[in-house]
């Protein structure tokens, strides 16, 4: 059931909107602005998905695609460090009530749990994870982990998060296969939402 759903959230909108989005991506990854910049604005549009609904699996995946494997992961691994690291203040400062208002009550529950199961290490578990990545990291603040812990857990983690979407974006643009970079953005953090499931977390 759930693979067949995930399936058509790739497909479906893939066959209705599939030639204006990939027109558009091209068209975006083709303009004339310097790697640098591009750098900049991606990077920079990760660190803020902290507070703002940034499609973070859609830009690191374009920063692999825009920028090729290495660059790509550099600015993607650069901007969610920076926003891990302003997660971890708002916690650390504000306390559980901005950790319910930016993630809720249900998903607090989910990472208050992960974290009495798995220790620290629910940071890896959920830096995948759409809405839970941005919990976890205030809840390290909240909870007061060590910081050097805390920055280890997500540097490593967010290694592994970024490096497979950056090789998705440089290996479709590669192979101009518009529906592998489509797929990469969807099923990536459907896998990762899969595997916390089956965690039961």
């Amino acid at each position: 059931m759930f693979c067949g759903l995930l399936l058509a959230a790739i497909l479906v909108p893939f066959a209705l909107l599939g030639d204006g989005l990939e027109a558009a991506t091209r068209g975006l990854l083709g303009s004339p602005w310097p790697a640098w910049q591009w750098s900049l604005l991606l990077g920079g549009l990760l660190a803020s998905d902290i507070l703002l609904p940034v499609p973070s699996s859609l830009v690191s995946t374009a920063a692999g695609a825009g920028l090729g494997f290495w660059w790509g992961l550099l600015t993607s691994w650069a901007g969610t460090m920076v926003g891990c690291g302003l997660g971890y203040l708002l916690g650390a400062r504000a306390g559980t009530a901005m950790l319910r208002r930016l993630a809720g009550e249900t998903e607090l529950a989910r990472v208050a749990r992960a974290s009495e199961r798995y220790g620290h290490w629910y940071l890896l578990l959920f830096r995948g994870v759409p809405v839970l990545a941005e919990a976890s990291v205030v809840f390290a603040g909240v909870s007061r982990m060590p910081l050097r812990r805390f920055l280890a857990l997500a540097a490593l983690s967010n290694l592994g998060v970024c490096a497979s979407y950056a090789a998705v974006g440089a290996a479709a643009m590669k192979a101009a296969a518009f529906l592998l970079l489509f797929a990469g953005m969807v099923l990536l953090p459907a896998l990762a939402l899969w595997l916390a499931r089956g965690l039961k977390v």
